[in-house]
This record gives C-alpha cells, sequence and structure tokens, in this order.
C-alpha cells in the first residue's frame, strides 16, 4: 500500500496530466473551428456577433459604495440600510422611534 506522499505525488502527476489533455483537446477544437471558419468563409460576426469579452480575474461579489439612507440627527452618522444596524440606531428604536424618522 502506498503512502501518503506518494498518493499525493500521485495525484499532482495526474492533476498535470488532466491540465495538458484539456489544453490540447482545446487547441486542436480550436484548430479544427478556425479551418472550418476559413473553408467556408465565416467570420465572428456570421456567427452571432462579437467575440465574448474574457472573464475578469478574481471578480469579486463586493460593490461600490452605496449611498446613506439613514442619519443621526444627533451626531450626523448615517447608515446605507445594508449589513447590521449601528448602535445609535439600535438604541434609538429601541426607545420608540421608527426608522422613518431618520430616513434621508
Amino acid at each position: 500500500m502506498a503512502n501518503l506522499a506518494d498518493l499525493i505525488a500521485q495525484k499532482a502527476a495526474l492533476e498535470q496530466q488532466i491540465a495538458e489533455a484539456r489544453r490540447e483537446a482545446r487547441a486542436g477544437a480550436i484548430a479544427q473551428i478556425r479551418s472550418l471558419m476559413a473553408e467556408h468563409g465565416l467570420t465572428l460576426a456570421d456567427l452571432g456577433g462579437k467575440a465574448p469579452a474574457p472573464a475578469p480575474a478574481g471578480r469579486s461579489r463586493k460593490g461600490g459604495k452605496v449611498p446613506a439612507k439613514y442619519r443621526d440627527p444627533a451626531t450626523g452618522t448615517t447608515w446605507s440600510g445594508r449589513g447590521l444596524q449601528p448602535k445609535w440606531l439600535k438604541a434609538a428604536l429601541a426607545s420608540g422611534g421608527k426608522l422613518s424618522d431618520f430616513a434621508l
């Protein structure tokens, strides 16, 4: 029976072989498509428009800064309405205030 280090080395070798096989298959498919396009005189426009833009690397789900929706009249502190309610708003709501009282 193989030990852990041997199995990890085998896994790495297999992953490398898989990646190489994918690259070769992709290159073959691209070559075949280009050959067919040249044979029939086709362009990207004939296939449905412009080429797709490459996907941005490391795309984040975080968006830009959100404008404030609520303001504490005493201190001027604001809250966008996203995430946890700030302490000043929780305290004001607990003492009988309404969320609409703090809306901008």
